[in-house]
């Protein structure tokens, strides 16, 4: 089997992937993938291209921006099926991101109904949680929920 003959159209990528042709076509254009052209000037991705987009779709779901995917995505080959240790290397960088992320997220939801640390001493209770204002110490904005900060 040659290399093209591996090779699938835009149109199978887009049913697998369940992007439009367009959103392919602006994924390639950011250097997210990079297909090749037939003779007949038609787009052919490899199959591989089919988990670069889905890791692309899930990231972005996950609140990544564009720019971040593609510095984590451009240490993956581009001329051959990445493999499980590529994608290891990729999933650890990830793992920590995402682990800050939930980190933050846990803080928000376990500290939402109370003081966030903003600054703002306006609510009753916030004399308790942010006594003069001591979380300015440690930076500006909802210090309690971004960092680590405890309350006490």
């Amino acid at each position: 089997m040659t290399k093209l003959a591996r090779r699938i159209g835009i149109g199978k990528v887009a049913d697998r992937t369940g992007l439009s042709v367009s959103a392919i076509r602006f994924y390639e254009a950011e250097g997210l993938v990079s297909p090749i052209r037939n003779s007949g000037g038609q787009r052919q991705f490899l199959p591989s291209d089919i988990r670069r987009l889905s890791f692309v779709l899930i990231a972005q779901q996950l609140g990544f921006p564009l720019a971040e995917i593609r510095s984590r995505l451009i240490s993956l080959p581009m001329e051959r099926t990445p493999t499980q240790k590529d994608w290891q290397k990729i999933s650890s960088e990830f793992r920590q991101a995402l682990q800050e992320r939930i980190d933050i997220a846990t803080r928000m939801r376990d500290r939402l109904d109370g003081c966030i640390g903003c600054g703002c001493l306006s609510l009753d209770k916030c004399a308790l949680y942010n006594p003069e204002d001591k979380f300015s110490r440690v930076g500006a904005g909802p210090q309690y929920i971004l960092s680590n900060t405890k309350s006490s």
